[in-house]
């Protein structure tokens, strides 16, 4: 492959995971119309990208699970109580995934990674000049270019504006995405990115460090307190990792049952502490209102327990029963706070029981691949490598962000769930070398065909 064309490759990936990463920001910029022609060039690039660079296709490789779920969302238009919108639903997350599997089958882990960290510093890089931009220039909270609601003269809540304009004051600060929940997550997702290059040595150690720095500043000021907490159990699991890698596949099982007895006292000391802990973190009784939204959801999924409404990915405002189904302090929330709710919602019973196929089998590979001692051709082994750490933070962060978010189920959630469970399978097989790709044979040795007498 030349190098303009690997450029070319990387180009694209680096813009296309700028765009599930920061998917606000076109629709804040440029309106829903606009955001969709964006869209639109990302998947048409994800098609050319395969037809050009033609990857190799093994069913072994391919996640069952991941095709599973997406059959049931499809088939969901059958029973939907809103098919019209499942449509709109479906096509959507079916252009998502042909874009996630594209930049896995046509790029290299490595290179992939590199990508998201070019674009995960686009997205820091450009919200921390647009929130110094609005606090010299503005000097308070900024609307989007193309609002989806009415503007009035009542005062509108904060979750409308773009930004609060409150960098000089220390944050909450939302970035070009407009959430500090989402850029908080982006700037935890750097953390992992740019600590792995630099312990690898893919990138110079002074740049290294200023963009952990960055990522780590980007982090504190959005004030999540979400996010923090998802970083705990991001450092949590990185901890056992290191442990696991060090004690070798024979003596894991005291690696496991102090994990399991962690856990345990996890839940335990957040339901005994759990007043203290909100009030730490600045938030109410009710987790902001989560506690009304996960009951409405739950009382709206039990009527349709086994394959739920239909599938919709976000919840579309203008179909029931979202229309008014989660409403606080004037602001219509379109998901459920909670990932594993929502897909309850959405595909029942069943499609719950896909989706954690999906999650835990990604999670099964990406643990092994971090612990395992990695063999070269021969069966020797080699020495861990930082990469093959990221996967498993990578999908640590999701599942975390999961408890609290849905945002796994779209944009840069399913992006990334799909290209940890794609690329981990692939990684499982490394030892069964792919097919070749046909050589052309010139034209000069090419015989005639002989005609027969």
């Amino acid at each position: 492959m030349s190098t303009v064309r690997r450029r070319w490759i990387s180009a694209y990936a680096t813009f296309a995971l700028f765009t599930v990463l920061a998917g606000q920001f076109w629709r804040n910029l440029l309106g829903w119309w606009g955001f969709g022609v964006v869209a639109g060039v990302v998947l048409v690039g994800a098609v050319i990208l395969i037809i050009r660079v033609r990857p190799p296709w093994v069913w072994r490789r391919v996640p069952k699970s991941t095709l599973v779920f997406l059959l049931l969302a499809m088939l969901s238009i059958a029973w939907s109580f809103y098919p019209g919108a499942s449509a709109l639903g479906v096509a959507i997350t079916l252009a998502t995934s042909v874009t996630a599997i594209a930049l896995v089958l046509c790029l290299s882990w490595t290179r992939l990674v590199r990508c998201l960290g070019g674009a995960i510093k686009w997205v820091l890089g450009l919200s921390l000049a647009f929130e110094l931009w609005v606090a010299i220039f503005v000097g308070g909270p900024l609307l989007p270019n193309f609002p989806d609601f009415e503007v009035t003269g009542e005062k509108l809540p904060m979750a409308f504006y773009w930004s609060r304009g409150l960098l000089f004051d220390g944050g909450p600060i939302e970035g070009i995405v407009a959430s500090r929940n989402l850029l908080g997550m982006v700037a935890l997702l750097g953390l992992i990115v740019f600590c792995a290059m630099l312990a690898a040595g893919s990138v110079r150690r002074a740049a290294g460090i200023g963009w952990i720095v960055t990522a780590g500043a980007v982090l504190l000021l959005t004030r999540s307190a979400t996010v923090i907490l998802v970083g705990v159990l991001v450092a949590v699991a990185f901890g056992f990792a290191m442990w696991a890698r060090r004690v070798g596949a024979d003596r894991r099982a005291r690696v496991y049952w102090t994990a399991g007895g962690a856990l345990v006292a996890s839940i335990a000391l957040l339901v005994v502490f759990r007043g203290r802990l909100l009030e730490l973190f600045g938030k109410s009784e009710d987790l902001t209102g989560r506690f009304d939204i996960w009951n409405a959801v739950i009382s709206l999924a039990s009527e349709r327990p086994w394959f739920g409404w239909g599938w919709v990915g976000y919840w579309v405002p203008w179909a029931e029963p979202f229309e008014g189904l989660a409403v606080r302090k004037g602001v219509t929330y379109l998901q459920a706070h909670n990932a594993w709710l929502d897909v309850w919602l959405q595909l029942g019973i069943v499609g719950l029981l896909a989706f954690a196929s999906i999650v835990i089998g990604a999670l099964w590979r990406s643990w092994f691949l971090a612990v395992d001692r990695p063999m070269d051709a021969t069966g020797r082994p080699l020495p861990h490598s930082a990469a093959a750490l990221v996967p498993l933070l990578v999908l640590v962060a999701l599942i975390g962000q999961s408890l609290a978010e849905s945002r796994i189920l779209v944009e840069s959630g399913w992006v990334l769930l799909i290209a940890v469970a794609w690329s981990t399978k692939r990684r499982q097989w490394e030892h069964e070398p792919l097919p070749a790709e046909p050589v052309p044979i010139p034209a000069s040795r090419v015989r005639p065909p002989e005609v027969a007498p």
